[in-house]
């Protein structure tokens, strides 16, 4: 199979982008986007020019390194799926694909297809964990967990933090990134004493780092490649509004010991 590139080069944050041509050749259908883009990078690399850079790690579709649009969709045109784990027979022989990185004021580009997606991780350093020593792992039925809420938890946290829902989001809001991180968080005990806390400081360090309101377009949805539903962004905002009533009420966040419902 053959296609026809066109991908955005970029030398540094500094520097001004465009999109360059390629051709690839040989490329065969069961191979995944990332090892296609291997292969351009091959060619450049024999040819003496500079290769490609891109982002990945596991390629497994768990890291959420592999941040690229492809022809305007963030991973691509196939649903619930990350761009490593896209495969090329799902393009058609001389199709023209368009690669580009993720387009968001909060994820400078660094080179080429990667960007800095740092702000993410800055954002959970200001709310997104447990700060109570729960020392060792323990027994399955110490600290029993209701079915529902389990399950809440277990589908908030296969959020893998990899960006596309800013990257679709015509405002570059992270809501649906945030919101998956509360929940998975707020549905379990051991997220109840920093509940309160949480919601304001997540929220206003999605604020700082620049990243957009959310308009309800759901287009996070959409390219999600875990599928994180848009129920969780409806539960944070009740959080996040419950937070600041909490807030106002006694002077500052007033931890909660109860369950969400």
């Amino acid at each position: 199979m053959r296609l026809r590139l066109r991908v955005w080069r970029q030398r540094s944050s500094e520097g001004a982008g465009r999109l360059v041509n390629y051709a690839v050749e040989g490329v065969e259908g069961d191979m995944s986007f990332l090892e296609m883009l291997d292969l351009l990078n091959q060619d450049l690399a024999t040819q003496g020019e500079e290769p490609v850079a891109f982002d990945h790690d596991c390629r497994e579709g768990i890291c959420g390194s592999c941040s690229l649009v492809i022809n305007g969709v963030p991973h691509g045109p196939r649903t619930a799926t990350t761009a490593c784990q896209l495969y090329m027979r799902h393009f058609r022989d001389g199709q023209e694909i368009v690669v580009e990185p993720w387009r968001a004021a909060a994820f400078p580009i660094i080179r080429d297809l990667i960007v800095d997606r740092g702000a993410l991780d800055r954002v959970l350093q200001a709310g997104g964990y447990v700060s109570v020593n729960a020392g060792s792992a323990p027994d399955a039925n110490t600290l029993p967990v209701a079915r529902r809420l389990a399950e809440r938890a277990f589908q908030a946290a296969s959020c893998i933090g990899c960006g596309a829902c800013v990257a679709a989001c015509p405002n570059a809001s992270a809501m649906l990134f945030v919101a998956a991180k509360l929940g998975q968080l707020n549905a379990l005990p051991q997220g109840q004493p920093e509940r309160t806390h949480r919601a304001i400081a997540l929220v206003e360090a999605m604020d700082v780092e620049g990243f957009g309101n959310c308009g309800n377009h759901y287009e996070c949805v959409a390219v999600c490649p875990k599928s994180i539903p848009r129920d969780f962004i409806a539960r944070l905002n009740r959080e996040f509004f419950r937070s600041a009533m909490i807030a106002h009420e006694f002077g500052s966040p007033h931890p909660s010991g109860e369950l969400e419902e």
